[in-house]
């Protein structure tokens, strides 16, 4: 075997293993952030688009459910405030998130990651919110506090057909039809979904060695994506349908979206995005082209240098070597006795 095959033997288990922390480092946002935008621009345009369609679905009116007399029974709970306002729904599904995203990268330095962690959540966030925004207007459910927000003064009125006849505030006679599926939920399971399936790879919970430590950090989102879900019906807002179709929508886009970008966190290749061990692959790829077209010239040097050992084993096969260029004085002397 030539010398240069079992270097590259030797050498093979130890450049497999280091060639990952190597990339790892190789793929900043300086070097090739730019690049990685460009390659997806197209999903950040339809991005955009999901934004303004979710714009629209929240300026139109919901279906607006015949309610008598008789259904106001199971809608006469108490109108309260949310215990999660509205405003922190994004801080906690979107900017947490992020920022755990952040801390990855500075830590292992990998553009791709970054990029595709926060592409996929704002897809998950942005899918989530569409589809339930469209079923609240489609379905038009009426919420548990439905009853005082058609009559705040708590004097029910109905028409010829027995359906409400409101007398309340029109926008919030609008919000009481948008009961079925819970936002709150979905958003909530959509985003802290997405982390929880991130952290499981990263942390690789499924790595068979029995650390059942790591299904806390797992677990954690999860947590407080339902003690959100429980907030909406203690607070009147959604029937126990409302938040189970939530999580359920929101747990489901979140799988879908972090399976586009990553492998399933049970896959040995978990903890990184497709697109890095693409890189990997042509890394290799060509570091493999590079070490064939080496071995090929030195395989064709070879006959060369054997060609000359040859020469000079037979000429000095009896232990004398003649030099070239003293051929003709050592005959000369072997003739006269010299030698």
């Amino acid at each position: 075997m030539p010398w240069w095959d079992l270097r590259s033997l030797s050498c093979f288990g130890i450049v497999r293993e280091r060639m990952r922390e190597v990339q790892l480092g190789s793929h900043t946002v300086r070097s090739h952030g730019v690049t990685v935008a460009r390659t997806h621009m197209h999903d950040w345009l339809i991005l955009v688009l999901l934004g303004v369609i979710l714009i629209i679905l929240s300026r139109i009116h919901p279906f607006y459910r015949f309610v008598g007399k008789d259904m106001m029974t199971d809608l006469k709970y108490p109108l309260k405030s949310n215990t999660v306002p509205i405003w922190a729904v994004p801080i906690y599904s979107l900017l947490l998130p992020i920022a755990i995203f952040l801390v990855v990268y500075f830590r292992r330095r990998d553009v791709y990651d970054l990029h595709h962690a926060i592409l996929g959540l704002l897809y998950t966030t942005l899918i989530t919110a569409v589809i339930t925004d469209a079923i609240k207007n489609a379905v038009g459910r009426p919420r548990p506090d439905f009853f005082w927000r058609c009559f705040p003064d708590g004097k029910d009125v109905y028409d010829t057909l027995g359906n409400v006849v409101c007398h309340g505030v029109k926008s919030v006679i609008k919000e009481g039809h948008k009961s079925f599926p819970s936002g709150h939920t979905s958003w909530s399971f959509a985003g802290l979904g997405f982390l929880s399936l991130y952290l499981s790879g990263k942390i690789k919970v499924f790595d068979r060695r029995g650390h059942v430590a790591k299904l806390c950090v797992v677990f954690l989102p999860l947590l407080a994506a339902s003690l959100v879900g429980i907030s909406r019906v203690d607070d009147y807002w959604h029937h126990w349908q409302d938040v189970f179709a939530g999580g359920l929508l929101g747990l489901t886009v979140a799988t879908f979206c972090y399976l586009q970008f990553f492998a399933p966190p049970y896959h040995p290749e978990g903890w990184g995005p497709h697109a890095y061990f693409q890189v990997l692959e042509e890394s290799r790829a060509s570091t493999q082209a590079a070490n064939a077209v080496n071995a090929s010239s030195v395989q064709a040097m070879e006959p060369e240098v054997e060609d000359k050992q040859d020469e000079r084993s037979i000429h000095g096969c009896l232990g004398i070597t003649i030099a070239p260029n003293s051929s003709g004085s050592t005959l000369e002397d072997m003739e006269s006795g010299r030698g």
